[in-house]
């Protein structure tokens, strides 16, 4: 007997119907189909997927599509969609239209029964997801690694979490318009009518309306340009803009600067802090590191701390992570603190997933893959940051091109808007003739022509226009600033 009753408890768990509450279902469409009103307290946040009965689904879609439409959802409307031979629930589709209606919840709850049905529709993505995870783990395909699971587990897990779906869909036509056109808005009301994240480099924002959002921005250039500089500079002048309003749901919404999370593989955390306060208080970052600063100095220096606590600049300086672990932790920022823009110094010291011998090019396909891809997921732009191959010494003209990135196919395809950095007085300065010379005069005449300048190439933009943005570098700061034209500098009386 005993056993009996064991089997047959065994047999109603392997049985269990997954969480859902119908009658809340029915009860909120009812609500909907006697006021209309009603539909706009729970469409911002409940969709027909999120009904577990599939009429239910049904209904609530074509209330949707009616009531956007200006037009009267209710049940003699609404029965016009339906065949004369539907039928739900073994009632005909007009009889349980106008049930439901009967068994209305009062307008006062109504919001109620649309939370708890959105909740319980999370509970069965989590369960589906739980399940999917156990069933692959048990019977694991060949080319698909635990470490591949567990991406792919915390990718869905991170969508629902941010959005309440589990899948991605297609999103109308209409819809994006929507959005493009609240884009447009929003950059026309922002100071300097920038559709994306002011850089704080206001030439290089006019050219390419701010850092746009789910862009992959390749930076890349030869060691000394200072493309570490640059984006410690626009880190940094994006997270001390930083505002955000409180939405009515509690969450904050940033509406100018933005949080950045800075992934350093290859300087750590103070040396960074050090760029950052160098360049903030004009005190040589060589001079703080050897402490040979005034009284004067260090309380400059105290002060700039004091503030910089306060923004929201998050540095991760693990080295030699692979592109799996820093999506990870991305998501994780995203979640626990937010995020608006994420910086990678730099991309050639990532390491892909897949611990076998497949060879680099491969690998930073799959690493700029996958930077392009999380750009998207998580709806921000991304800055990576690249090394140059070494042909660019053997020209004369040592400016950039497309093919000089190092590994350039995947890197040039995947890349949204590629960035390079050159100050030639870098490469002048090393060719210095002796002084006195007739030589050492055309130099001279050069080089003070180029001294404090530095260009930023933008050799390719999917949205804008390429070209090139002049910058002033003050190297001793490693501060990278808007350069004043000539045009607009004082008179000069010799």
């Amino acid at each position: 007997m005993k056993g009996t009753i064991q089997k047959i408890e065994a047999a109603a768990e392997t049985l269990r119907i997954a969480p859902h509450n119908a009658e809340a279902e029915r009860q909120l469409l009812g609500a909907i189909l006697v006021n209309n009103e009603t539909y706009y307290r729970v469409s911002d946040f409940l969709e027909p997927h999120h009904f577990f009965v599939p009429p239910h689904q049904d209904i609530y879609e074509k209330i949707g599509q009616l009531i956007r439409a200006g037009k009267t959802a209710s049940p003699i409307t609404l029965k016009t969609f339906y065949p004369a031979d539907t039928r739900i629930a073994d009632l005909s589709a007009t009889q349980y239209l106008l049930r439901l209606a009967a068994d209305a919840a009062s307008i006062i709850n109504a919001e109620d029964y649309g939370r708890a049905i959105y909740d319980l529709a999370l509970r069965r993505n989590l369960i589906r997801i739980g399940e999917d995870m156990v069933n692959i783990a048990y019977d694991a395909p060949i080319d698909m690694p635990p470490s591949q699971q567990i991406d792919d587990a915390e990718r869905r897990l991170f969508d629902l979490a941010e959005t309440g779906r589990g899948d991605g869909g297609f999103v109308s036509f209409g819809d994006a318009l929507t959005q493009t056109i609240q884009m447009a808005h929003a950059a026309y009301n922002r100071e300097g009518a920038l559709s994306g994240i002011s850089t704080g480099l206001h030439d290089l924002d006019r050219v390419m309306g701010g850092l746009q959002s789910s862009d992959l921005i390749v930076l890349a250039g030869r060691p000394g340009m200072g493309k570490t500089s640059l984006a410690t500079n626009i880190a940094y002048n994006i997270a001390q803009a930083y505002q955000a309003e409180e939405q009515p749901d509690g969450t904050l919404k940033t509406v100018n600067g933005g949080v950045v999370g800075f992934f350093s593989l290859e300087m750590s955390a103070e040396q960074l802090a050090t760029r950052i306060i160098s360049e903030q208080t004009e005190i040589s970052s060589s001079k703080i590191r050897r402490g040979d600063i005034s009284e004067a100095d260090f309380e400059k220096l105290a002060a700039a701390a004091q503030h910089m606590q306060t923004v929201p600049l998050h540095v991760d300086q693990t080295g030699g992570i692979s592109i799996a672990a820093l999506v990870a932790r991305a998501r994780r920022l995203k979640r626990q603190r937010g995020l608006d823009l994420l910086i990678v110094d730099y991309i050639q010291l990532l390491s892909g997933s897949q611990k076998t011998n497949a060879n680099r090019v491969q690998e930073i396909t799959e690493i700029t893959t996958g930077l392009k891809a999380l750009a998207k997921e998580l709806h921000v732009p991304i800055i990576a940051l690249s090394q140059l191959s070494r042909q660019v010494e053997s020209r004369d003209d040592k400016r950039p091109q497309l093919s000089d990135l190092r590994e350039s196919g995947s890197i040039e395809q995947d890349a949204d808007v590629v960035l390079f950095v050159f100050r030639e007085e870098y490469y002048l300065s090393k060719t210095e003739p002796e002084e006195g010379t007739s030589e050492y005069e055309v130099w001279r005449d050069k080089f003070d022509r180029v001294r404090g300048k530095a260009e930023v190439i933008i050799a390719k933009q999917r949205h804008g226009p390429t070209g090139t943005v002049n910058l002033h570098f003050q190297g001793e700061f490693t501060r990278f600033s808007d350069l004043a034209q000539d045009e607009y500098l004082p008179e000069r009386h010799d």
